[in-house]
C-alpha cells in the first residue's frame, strides 16, 4: 500500500508540473478580466444612435425612381438615412457593396459608407476635431474585435487620439460594434494569448486549439482529484507529523507543503468550478465546430417595385427604418417605427402583412435549422430588451424569440436577417454552467463590483495553491 501511496503521490506531483504554465497563464488573464470588461473599461459619450424619422428626412424620390435613374436592376437591402442635413438612400448592391444616393436627386455620393461611418463614430464619441488616422473596413474577427462582438462586416475608425480610440461601425443598421482605446486593447491582446490561447490556432487551426485545451483542462481536474485522493490517504500522517513537531518544539521546515495541502483544500471547490464548466465548454465548442454557419441571401429585382416606398399607409413621422425582405416566393417593404414595432407592405400592391414579422422570424429560423425542419408550430414573441437567457452579450435588439415546444429557442434578428442566436439542448445547459460556475453570474445579486471581485480572489486562491505546490517540489529537490 505505501508503494501505492507514494507512486499516486508521484503523479500527482507530474500532473501538477504539467499544468502550472497553464494554471498560471489563466489565472493571471482571469485576474485582468474585471479590470478589462468592468473597472478599466473605457467610456464613450453615446452608445446608441437614434435615426431621424422618414417625415423628417422628406425624401423627393422614391427608391424605385432612384434604382431606375441609375440603372441598377437587382439589389439586395436599402435604408433611408440622414446625416449632415442631407438624406441618403443606402443600397446594397448583389455583391454586398453599400452606396448611397441622394434621396432629393438620386446622385451617387462618392465613399459614402466610409462617410456615413466617420460622421457615427463622430456622433458615438461626441469628437468633432480630432483627425481620423485610419478607416478599414472589417470582415474577420482579430485581437481588438473578436467574435463576442457579432456583428460583420464593420469600419474600424481610428482616431488620433493619446487614448488611440478605435470605434467599429455597421453602417446599414447605424450602429457600433465596440470600441477599444489603447488599455483595453492591449488586455484584450493579453487575454487572447493567456487565456483562449488564439496563438494556438494561428499553429494548427481552431479545432487543434481545442483539443489542446481540452487535455490540458482534463489534466488540471486530474491533478485537482489525485491532490484530494493524497490528503485523504496520508491526512493521518500529516496530523501525527505536525503534532510530533510541536510536541518537540521543533521549526516547520515544511510550511510550503502545508500551506499547498490546506490552501489547496479550501480552494478545490472552486478549482472544481473552473475545471468542469471549461472542459464543458470546449467539449460544446469542439461538439459545434464542423456546423457551417448559414446566412441568409435575397436578391430583389427592381422591377417587382411597383408600390413606391413613400406612399404606404404608414404615417411618415413613425417610420425610423426602411428596408426590404423576400420570402415565400414575395417582397415587402420593411419598416420599422419608434416603437421598435415592425411592419411589412406588399411591394407590388402596398398592402399589409399581418403579423409579417412573426411570419418572416419562423421563415428564417425554419431557414437556419439545419438537418430535419421542425414540425410543431412554434410561439413566437419580440424581445426589446436583453434578459437572463437572451444577454447583452449577443447585442442584437430587437429580436423575434422563436420558441419550439421541444425548449428550443431561436433568436432572429429580422432587420438584418440573422440568427442572433439559438438556445437549445446542451447549448443551454453548457451556457448556464459557464455564467454560473466560471463567470460567477451567481453573485450578480450583490453588484458587478462585488461578483467581480469575488471570481478575482477565486482565481487568486487556485493561482497561490499552484505556486505553493512548486515551491514544495522546488524544496524537495533542493
Amino acid at each position: 500500500m505505501a508503494t501505492a501511496k507514494q507512486n499516486f503521490y508521484k503523479w500527482h506531483r507530474v500532473l501538477g508540473l504539467i499544468a502550472l504554465i497553464p494554471v498560471i497563464g489563466w489565472t493571471l488573464s482571469g485576474l485582468s478580466h474585471p479590470f478589462m470588461s468592468n473597472w478599466f473599461r473605457p467610456t464613450i459619450a453615446q452608445e446608441s444612435f437614434k435615426p431621424l424619422p422618414q417625415s423628417q428626412i422628406k425624401p423627393a424620390l422614391s427608391i424605385r425612381q432612384v434604382l431606375d435613374k441609375n440603372n441598377i436592376r437587382q439589389f439586395r437591402n436599402f435604408g433611408l438615412i440622414a446625416f449632415e442635413g442631407q438624406g441618403y438612400y443606402q443600397v446594397m448592391t448583389p455583391d454586398s457593396a453599400v452606396n448611397y444616393y441622394a434621396a432629393n436627386t438620386g446622385e451617387l455620393f462618392k465613399n459614402g459608407d466610409q462617410t456615413y461611418a466617420k460622421f457615427l463614430a463622430r456622433y458615438f464619441t461626441q469628437d468633432s476635431t480630432s483627425s481620423i488616422k485610419g478607416i478599414t473596413l472589417q470582415k474577420n474577427f482579430d485581437a481588438h474585435y473578436q467574435p463576442i462582438n457579432h456583428l460583420l462586416p464593420v469600419w474600424k475608425i481610428s482616431f488620433d487620439r493619446p487614448d488611440g480610440m478605435d470605434v467599429y461601425i455597421e453602417t446599414t443598421q447605424s450602429r457600433m460594434g465596440t470600441f477599444n482605446n489603447n488599455t483595453r486593447k492591449a488586455m484584450l491582446v493579453f487575454f487572447e494569448q493567456l487565456h483562449t490561447w488564439q496563438f494556438l490556432a494561428a499553429i494548427g487551426g481552431e479545432q487543434f486549439r481545442v483539443v489542446v485545451l481540452l487535455i490540458v483542462v482534463g489534466l488540471m481536474f486530474f491533478s485537482l482529484l489525485s491532490g484530494l485522493v493524497i490528503y485523504g490517504l496520508f491526512w493521518k500522517k500529516f496530523k501525527t507529523a505536525t503534532e510530533n513537531r510541536k510536541q518537540a518544539g521543533r521549526a516547520d521546515k515544511r510550511f510550503t507543503h502545508r500551506f499547498h495541502r490546506q490552501l489547496g483544500l479550501i480552494v478545490s471547490f472552486v478549482m472544481f468550478t473552473f475545471t468542469v464548466s471549461g472542459a464543458f465548454h470546449l467539449y460544446v465548442k469542439l461538439h459545434n465546430g464542423g456546423s457551417e454557419e448559414k446566412v441568409y441571401s435575397q436578391l430583389i429585382s427592381t422591377n417587382e417595385l411597383t408600390a413606391s416606398n413613400l406612399q404606404l399607409p404608414l404615417a411618415d413621422s413613425v417610420i425610423l427604418r426602411s428596408g426590404i425582405v423576400k420570402f415565400d416566393g414575395k417582397s415587402y417593404y420593411q419598416l420599422t417605427s419608434g416603437k421598435k414595432e415592425v411592419q411589412y407592405f406588399d411591394v407590388q400592391n402596398g398592402q399589409e402583412l399581418n403579423g409579417g414579422d412573426e411570419l418572416y422570424a419562423a421563415f428564417l429560423s425554419n431557414f437556419y435549422h439545419s438537418g430535419a425542419k421542425p414540425t410543431a408550430k412554434p410561439a413566437i414573441t419580440q424581445i426589446r430588451q436583453f434578459d437572463h437567457e437572451y444577454g447583452f452579450i449577443n447585442k442584437r435588439l430587437p429580436v423575434q424569440k422563436v420558441a419550439y415546444p421541444n425548449g428550443d429557442n431561436w433568436y432572429i434578428e429580422t432587420s438584418t436577417s440573422a440568427l442572433a442566436t439559438k438556445v437549445a439542448g446542451i447549448d443551454r445547459a453548457e451556457g448556464l454552467s459557464f455564467i454560473f460556475l466560471h463567470k460567477y453570474f451567481g453573485m450578480s445579486w450583490a453588484g458587478k463590483n462585488v461578483r467581480d471581485v469575488v471570481s478575482m480572489l477565486a482565481a487568486l486562491g487556485v493561482l497561490v495553491v499552484s505556486l505553493f505546490g512548486f515551491a514544495a517540489f522546488l524544496k524537495n529537490k533542493l
